[in-house]
């Protein structure tokens, strides 16, 4: 039951399937949003337009990503080292209609560690190899995928997290020649967490595209598509589950940023810009001034001011209105004990963040004395916005696009 509540609201069209099988409440915690999913099989479909493609996935887990998978391929094989799950997916494939799937349980290993071993196999008959080690050629067989999708583990000894792709289950790195000489493309699935400009150096010059992806206003997956003969330039997307922000990697330290020139441009009437967490994960905090025309608040406040709202009424762009949110300035206090105590007995609830201050949310909203809720939004914000920082209470209110 637990399991099915967490598919209900994560992989919304499996939930309606009664006949599907749910081995174990991790699996269904660790494995891709149908979102997600549906996102990472649209990738694929743009570099393989007509459904023409052959996927692998090497790493199958519950299986989401290679249901999405067979939707934008010819044809899809999915492995998965443990076999409970290998035989429930094989018969949720079956019951979810997706006849273009054949199951594999063997776990990844380099070649040089290939052992086989003779095993009855699974329950399906369906001609799955009967080893239960094997490198990428073993498990792959006949098979000749026109993209390898991996998604390692990020546990380490102890259940502690991990987040360079040497110290995930498979290491992509010591596999990567493998790979590349079964497939041209490989598309990875790493953690949110990871650096990317530091994963970007280890994976090396064939990273094409990196793909941030948040929902729910979280950042849930960095996926990188790796084409073993490119070698120009990476070209970034962010995508929160709308509009794509799409620029090249080159942009994130060119960018010169624009900042607020004066504290009176920060006036009621304004338009202040919060970026969401995919556009924070992506770094490209000075791009977004010369790419919308609007200005940052601060080296440090990763906050930007645009027009006012009558002149961006009607025009808020989709790519920053998709990737973060736009609140409407109703009234600009310095932030003190005193402003602090009358926002706060003038406004009485709201809610409250703290941005490149010596207090953190919490704290402010302590100060300010007020309650949760209603409609209104205080951001205590640093503001470099003439020779010295000025803290800044903003009051505002959501502006929806």
């Amino acid at each position: 039951i637990e399991v099915r509540r967490k598919i209900r609201k994560k992989v919304p069209s499996w939930y309606s399937v009664p006949e599907l099988a749910f081995p174990s409440g991790l699996s269904a915690e660790q494995c891709s949003s149908e979102q997600t999913a549906l996102y990472k099989a649209g990738i694929l479909s743009g570099l393989f337009p007509g459904g023409k493609a052959r996927i692998a996935d090497l790493t199958g887990g519950l299986g989401v990503d290679t249901w999405a998978f067979a939707g934008v391929g010819s044809a899809v094989l999915y492995n998965e080292m443990d076999r409970g799950l290998a035989r429930a997916a094989e018969k949720n494939f079956r019951a979810l209609g997706r006849e273009n799937i054949s199951v594999v349980s063997m776990e990844l290993v380099p070649e040089n560690e290939d052992v086989t071993v003779k095993d009855p196999g699974l329950a399906g008959g369906t001609g799955e190899r009967e080893t239960v080690r094997g490198s990428v050629r073993e498990i792959l067989g006949d098979f000749r995928p026109d993209v390898i999708f991996l998604d390692p583990a990020r546990r380490g000894e102890g259940g502690r997290k991990v987040f360079l792709p040497e110290d995930c289950s498979p290491d992509v790195l010591q596999l990567s020649g493998e790979l590349f000489r079964q497939s041209r493309y490989i598309l990875l699935k790493m953690s949110p967490m990871a650096d990317i400009s530091l994963l970007l150096k280890r994976l090396g010059t064939g990273c094409r595209e990196v793909h941030i992806l948040a929902a729910s206003g979280e950042c849930k997956e960095v996926v990188i598509l790796m084409d073993r003969d490119f070698c120009g330039e990476c070209i970034f997307t962010v995508n929160s589950g709308g509009a794509s922000l799409v620029f090249p990697m080159s942009g994130i330290a060119d960018a010169v940023p624009e900042y607020v020139r004066n504290r009176e441009e920060i006036r009621e009437g304004s338009v202040l810009y919060e970026p969401g967490k995919a556009l924070m994960k992506a770094g490209a905090f000075n791009l977004l001034c010369p790419l919308f025309h609007i200005r940052k608040l601060g080296r440090f406040t990763h906050y930007y001011l645009c027009d006012s709202a009558g002149e961006v009424s009607g025009r808020l762009p989709e790519e920053l209105a998709d990737n973060g949110k736009f609140f409407l300035v109703k009234e600009v206090l310095p932030l003190n004990k005193r402003s602090m105590r009358e926002a706060g007995r003038k406004y009485g609830k709201g809610e409250v963040t703290a941005r490149n201050l010596k207090m953190d949310s919490e704290t402010l909203r302590s100060r300010l004395g007020i309650a949760p809720g209603g409609n209104l939004h205080f951001f205590g914000l640093q503001c470099l916005c003439g020779p010295a920082p000025e803290n800044l209470l903003l009051v505002t209110e959501p502006l929806l696009p």
